[in-house]
């Protein structure tokens, strides 16, 4: 991990906001630890001039040419202090590396948060002054071609396996937030991602889900794993099926042969350029689907999602935010009217189009699969959802009214019903 700041005199004050003094633990470096800004100029300019991409011995000739003074064993720790906070997520990237860590959040007041296989638990790490969240926010936005500034105060980027959010005052009260999802690449089979693997009993009844081409949606709240599981269900396509994928910024990569990924633009700074999710669902529907996928399902594209699905594209699957699977219906209707449609209108389109929903959750803090349900109309306008199959607080699960629909509908397709 990286070098603590020195502590300061006896009774001298921090600088900044006393909030922000340190309490204890680890302490992240401003911008190469408070080196000489000539040799952070050197170095961007050097950035600059090799599109981006800078070596040790680059990194080694920016310290040169500063004109600092430092003896060998200094020099070699100011490169590394360099490649730290120049390359990758800087001093965040050590707990970004821990196993099983799929978060790490910086809150307003520099404490460093992750959040994984145990759950959300504070880091020693923390940063003693705002300034230098901003100055690494900043840096991490535009390494993913996103400007961060006073003017364009939040950024949302994808760089390498990261998703990263950040925000600048006054949007976020208090001091600057960064927000980093870790991605794992390739995404994970379907029994790697199920708690007890292939043994999970939701195992074959997902899979009897993707080999059916059902249309589905998979909900859940923020961090429940809805993403991650959609790629995993992906991933049980046939391999002549062709996945065109549609998302706000890139997240799902299942380890699927032919896949073709469609994402967001924003506009510049006169709004210009922009591509919505709209815009990308529309060209999607002309690059011959075999199944198309809308990574989440967020604002007027649900539209445009549902016509699809009720014009033969079978197969298709995204994601939506819902605190249960019975709220889907609710969440569906706050995002069609954005579209202009109806109450009734999404009712008869979401009844025919989407077959089921997958609901997420975390048990034990380990994130499942909580419930199956059917999406039917309810005879006055609006949709509702009846269970398929549910899992209890032991995890055992249980047939629901919509259980012998599931089975009829699989038998249809020449499917064995899993349980």
């Amino acid at each position: 991990m990286t070098a603590a700041l020195p502590s300061p005199e006896p009774g001298a004050q921090p600088s900044g906001r006393r909030r922000w003094a340190p309490a204890g633990g680890e302490t992240a470096r401003g911008p190469a630890g408070g080196l000489d800004e000539r040799v952070l100029d050197e170095v961007r300019r050097r950035a600059l001039a090799g599109a981006g991409t800078l070596t040790g011995a680059d990194l080694a000739a920016a310290v040169r040419a500063s004109g600092l003074v430092v003896g060998s064993g200094s020099a070699a720790q100011v490169i590394r202090m360099l490649q730290e906070d120049l390359q990758g997520l800087g001093p965040l990237q050590p707990i970004a590396d821990e196993p099983g860590t799929t978060d790490v959040l910086v809150d307003a007041d520099g404490r460093v948060w992750k959040d994984g296989t145990d759950g959300l638990l504070p880091t020693t790490l923390r940063f003693p002054e705002p300034e230098q969240i901003r100055t690494l926010a900043v840096r991490l936005a535009a390494s993913g071609g996103r400007r961060l500034d006073s003017a364009q105060p939040f950024a949302d980027v994808v760089v390498g396996r990261y998703r990263i959010h950040a925000v600048l005052p006054p949007i976020s009260a208090g001091g600057p937030l960064i927000s980093v999802r870790i991605r794992a690449g390739k995404s994970a089979g379907l029994g790697s991602v199920l708690p007890g693997g292939s043994t999970n009993p939701w195992h074959p009844i997902l899979r009897a889900v993707v080999r059916a081409r059902m249309n589905f949606l998979v909900s859940g709240g923020t961090g429940s794993g809805k993403t991650t599981l959609l790629g995993a269900l992906l991933g049980e396509a046939a391999p002549t099926e062709r996945l065109l994928i549609v998302e706000d910024a890139r997240e799902l990569e299942p380890a699927h042969p032919h896949v073709v990924s469609l994402q967001c633009r924003t506009g510049n700074i006169e709004g210009a350029g922009e591509v919505r999710m709209t815009d990308l669902v529309r060209q999607a529907l002309r690059m011959r689907p075999d199944r198309l996928v809308v990574g989440e399902c967020r604002g007027p594209e649900v539209a445009d999602f549902l016509t699809a699905m009720n014009t033969g594209h079978d197969g298709a699957g995204g994601t939506v935010h819902a605190s249960s699977a019975g709220a889907v219906p609710a969440r569906l209707a706050a995002l069609a009217a954005l579209a202009g449609m109806s109450g009734s209108a999404l009712a008869v389109q979401a009844a025919s189009a989407l077959d089921l929903v997958v609901h997420m959750g975390r048990v034990a803090g380990r994130r499942s699969p909580l419930e199956l349900g059917r999406l039917v109309p309810d005879g006055r306008g609006f949709i509702t959802v009846s269970p398929v199959v549910r899992q209890d607080a032991g995890s055992c699960l249980h047939p629901g009214p919509a259980a012998a629909w599931f089975a009829e509908a699989l038998a249809e397709k020449s499917i064995p019903c899993p349980w």
